[in-house]
């Protein structure tokens, strides 16, 4: 039984490390940083102006329409660059598999310009 312990040692010893690495991160700012909050600090910063309505007006759909899009795309392209690097153990069979993904992706690409999805007005 100690011969098993044994073998997890170094992950016990890296999770505990890793722990106090972390307590000491979290901790270590709020005893040395200055705290000294003035109006200028607090006040509004993402977007460059104060909030002046309810947070729970009606957002245009189109932000998200562009944001979903973006993600689709944006995933679809990053499965290009392992079948890249494997194309030559995948042989034809990944090639073509490949096209055919694409080829459905410029379909739908196809189908959201012409129904205007990409359009700003």
């Amino acid at each position: 039984m100690p011969d098993i312990l044994v073998e997890y040692l170094p992950i016990l010893i890296f999770l505990a490390i890793a722990g106090v690495l972390g307590a000491v991160l979290i901790v270590l700012p709020l005893i040395l940083a200055p705290n000294n909050p003035d109006p200028e600090k607090l006040s509004a910063y993402e977007c460059g102006f104060n909030a002046f309505d309810d947070a729970r007006l009606k957002f245009d759909v189109r932000f998200y329409l562009v944001a979903i899009l973006f993600i689709i795309f944006d995933l679809e392209v990053t499965f290009l660059f392992p079948w890249a690097i494997t194309l030559g153990k995948t042989g034809y069979f990944g090639f073509w598999s490949m096209m055919a993904f694409l080829g459905v992706l410029t379909v739908g690409f196809i189908y959201e310009w012409k129904k205007g999805a990409l359009e700003w007005e």
